[in-house]
């Protein structure tokens, strides 16, 4: 069974994740896009890719709760290395991001180009909320769209933050109606599939150059420090009280 749905439509190609309702990721949901995104790189009709979801949320991050509860050992990497192919894509992505972008999900919306989002979309790097470092290449993107300063801030406190906020602060490039945010996904992806095909990725070579790179450096860092953090007790009080829903009590162990 695939978790996601791929539509082409012209030249734009749509891959949905289809999880709903918060459409928690996990490896295999990730190589499944990353198969999916790698198809359509090598598709010479294919001149933009939309990344979009199902359900109540884009993406609500990793689901940690069920290895805490069972004590199960954490170990990301395998994730990280499928997330990392999204950032050597070559054409450009739009995502399409309603509901929730937390934590991973914030990350894995930040792998595309542009994203479109409503007023009512929430974004959260909310990791050090959990008792972790941040991941999934967060550490190096975030900051890079947003500046340093408010990367800190937004890492820091792990505040939500409305699809207003987001665009105010570049997060998000194209503001839409809820009702109306896979158009308006749709429509900037036909934009830009108006443009030259060669002129179009040979540009975005040129503006992301390194990231990936930059990107893969980041999350070997980001997974020994998260490694140490898996084993602490505030991790585990920071997952309970987020399933809680309340404010978490860490001790600093």
């Amino acid at each position: 069974m695939s978790d996601i749905r791929i539509e082409r439509r012209g030249a734009i190609a749509i891959v949905e994740i289809c999880r709903p309702p918060n459409n928690f990721f996990d490896v295999d949901l990730l190589r499944e896009i990353a198969d999916a995104f790698d198809d359509f790189d090598a598709d010479k009709a294919i001149r933009c890719i939309v990344l979009c979801a199902e359900g109540k949320n884009f993406c609500a991050g990793a689901n940690f709760a069920p290895a805490v509860g069972d004590g199960s050992a954490i170990d990301a990497s395998p994730i990280y290395t499928e997330a990392l192919r999204l950032f050597r894509v070559n054409k450009p992505v739009v995502a399409v991001v309603q509901g929730g972008a937390i934590g991973g999900g914030l990350g894995l919306a930040l792998t595309a180009d542009f994203r479109v989002a409503s007023a009512e979309t929430r974004f959260a790097a909310n990791f050090n909320r959990l008792g972790i470092h941040p991941g999934f290449g967060l550490s190096v993107t975030l900051p890079r769209v947003v500046g340093v300063q408010r990367a800190a801030m937004l890492f820091y406190t792990g505040q939500r933050f409305t699809g207003i906020e987001a665009h105010m602060m570049g997060l998000v490039d194209v503001l839409a109606e809820e009702s109306d945010l896979r158009n308006a996904g749709l429509k900037l992806a036909g934009q830009i599939a108006l443009s030259a095909p060669l002129a179009v990725t040979s540009t975005r070579r040129t503006l992301r150059r390194g990231l990936a790179d930059d990107v893969a450096n980041a999350i070997e860092h980001e997974l020994r420090e998260q490694d140490v953090h898996f084993r602490t007790a505030d991790f585990k009080e920071g997952v309970r009280a987020m399933g809680e829903r309340r404010v978490p009590q860490f001790s600093g162990d």
